[in-house]
C-alpha cells in the first residue's frame, strides 16, 4: 500500500500530516510512503529527513495523488473549502483520503468528494474511548492551544504573571480565570500556573474538579445542573439557551476579579455558545485580557473576531485561528502520531487496509465508503438540510 502526503494549501497552514519519524513504524505493515517535494520545510521537516526514513520524494502534488492508494492531509476539503477544492479532480475512485473534513458542518463538501468514488475517514469522528487515545487529533491539537493561549494573554497582558519580591517592592500575581477543563483548558491551567499565575477554573463537569485542583487550580463551584453536558462519545453537547444565560449569570462574579481569562467551550458541529457578554466584558478590569480559543466557532466572547484582537471597555480580547500551526513542529509531530497509529489501527496481517473492521473506531470516523454517505450524523444532517430546503421552495 501506498500513502501519499502532500503540501497543506489553507492559507497560514504549516502542519504536516505525516513527519519523518512515524515512516518507520508504517514501513514495516509494508507501506510504501511518497511525499510532495517542500512538504515539511515550514514544519522543520526538510525533504532530506523524508527520505532518510524511506519516503519517495516527487516534486508535484499530482504525482502524489496519482500513485497513493492513501493520501494523508491535515486539513481536508471540507476543512479547507477554498483551495481543498482543486485537488478534487485528483482524487480517483477506490483512493481513501484521511483528514480533518469539519464533516458535521461541511455536507457539500462531504457530497463532492463522495461523488469522486472515494472513501473518506474524518479524523474529528474518532472517538473519545481509551484505546482511540493515541489517535485523537482534537486533543492533540488542542494541547497546543492551552499553552499557546496562556503565552498570548501573558504578552498582551500590561502585567507580569508571577508573584516576585523584589527590591522596588512585592509584584502581586495575575489573576486567570480558565472556562471549560477539556484538554485544553487543563493545558491553559497548567501554563498558566508555571508562569506563577492564581487561577481559577470552571467547568461544567463537576467530575473535573480534581483534576482542575490536581494542577494547582481552584475549582469554582457555580451550583448548575450540567448533568447532560456530554455525549456517549465524550465530546461536549449543546446545554441549551436559558443554562448558557443561567452561566452567564454567575460567571460574572468570577469575570470582575480576573485579569485573564481564558474560553475553551466548543460543541462540535455547532456555533459555540456565548458564555462572555459585552455587559461582561464591561465589568473586567481595564488592560484585563481575553484569549477565546472557541473564535473559529464563532467565540465563547460575544465580542470577538475570528483571527482579530480587539479592545472593548478596556479589555483587549484575542481571536486566535489555528493556534496549532503557529507551533508546527511539535503539532505535526503530535498529528503525525495520531494518523499514524490510525492507519496501522486498520492494516491487517497481510498489509491491507481493512475497512469493513468491526472496529468502533473505523465505523465512527468513516464518513463515506467508495462515494456513498456511510456516517448515520453526516446522513442525518444532509436529509435535513434537503428536508428545509423543499419545505422553503
Amino acid at each position: 500500500m501506498i500513502v501519499g502526503v502532500v503540501k497543506e494549501s489553507y492559507p497560514g497552514e504549516r502542519r504536516v500530516a505525516l513527519t519523518p519519524n512515524v515512516l518507520p513504524g508504517l514501513a514495516k505493515t509494508g507501506v510504501e510512503t511518497i511525499v510532495q517535494a517542500g512538504l515539511g520545510l515550514s514544519a522543520g521537516y526538510p525533504d532530506a529527513h523524508y527520505a532518510e526514513k524511506g519516503a519517495r520524494v516527487v516534486e508535484s502534488r499530482a504525482d502524489v495523488f496519482r500513485s497513493a492508494d492513501l493520501v494523508a492531509q491535515v486539513r481536508g476539503y471540507g476543512a479547507n473549502p477554498e483551495r481543498g477544492r482543486e485537488d478534487l479532480g485528483l482524487l480517483r475512485r477506490g483512493q481513501v483520503l484521511v483528514a480533518t473534513f469539519e464533516p458535521l458542518t461541511a455536507l457539500d463538501q462531504v457530497k463532492a468528494v463522495a461523488d469522486r468514488g472515494v472513501t473518506l475517514f474524518a479524523l474529528e469522528l474518532v472517538p473519545r474511548i481509551t484505546r482511540a487515545q493515541s489517535m485523537d487529533v482534537l486533543s492533540s491539537m488542542a494541547t497546543i492551544a492551552g499553552y499557546k493561549a496562556v503565552l498570548l494573554a501573558a504578552s498582551e497582558l500590561p502585567r507580569m504573571f508571577p508573584m516576585m519580591m523584589t527590591a522596588a517592592g512585592t509584584v502581586t500575581p495575575a489573576r486567570v480565570f480558565v472556562v471549560g477543563a477539556g484538554v485544553a483548558g487543563l493545558q491553559a491551567i497548567a501554563s498558566s500556573r508555571r508562569l506563577g499565575a492564581l487561577v481559577h477554573a470552571y467547568d461544567v463537569r463537576p467530575a473535573v474538579q480534581e483534576e482542575v485542583e490536581s494542577l494547582g487550580a481552584k475549582f469554582v463551584e457555580l451550583e448548575i445542573d450540567a448533568s447532560a453536558s456530554q455525549d456517549a462519545g465524550g465530546y461536549a453537547r449543546d446545554l441549551g439557551d436559558d443554562f448558557y444565560r443561567r452561566q452567564r449569570e454567575a460567571m460574572s462574579r468570577v469575570l470582575v476579579n480576573s485579569d485573564v481569562v481564558i474560553t475553551t467551550a466548543v460543541v462540535p458541529g455547532k456555533t459555540a455558545p456565548v458564555l462572555v457578554t459585552a455587559d461582561m466584558v464591561r465589568g473586567m478590569p481595564p488592560g484585563s485580557v481575553i484569549v477565546d480559543l472557541a473564535a473559529e466557532r464563532g467565540g465563547n466572547c460575544e465580542l470577538t473576531r475570528p483571527g482579530e484582537t480587539v479592545t472593548a471597555h478596556g479589555v483587549t480580547i484575542l481571536g486566535p485561528i489555528n493556534l496549532a500551526s503557529t507551533v508546527p513542529f511539535h503539532a505535526s509531530q503530535m498529528f503525525a502520531k495520531n494518523v499514524s497509529t490510525f492507519l496501522l489501527n486498520m492494516i491487517d496481517k497481510e498489509h491491507k487496509l481493512d475497512l469493513g473492521k468491526d472496529d468502533p473506531i473505523v465505523r465512527e470516523s468513516m464518513v463515506v465508503r467508495d462515494g456513498e454517505i456511510v456516517h448515520p450524523r453526516v446522513r442525518e444532517s444532509i436529509g435535513a438540510g434537503a428536508a428545509a430546503t423543499r419545505s422553503g421552495a
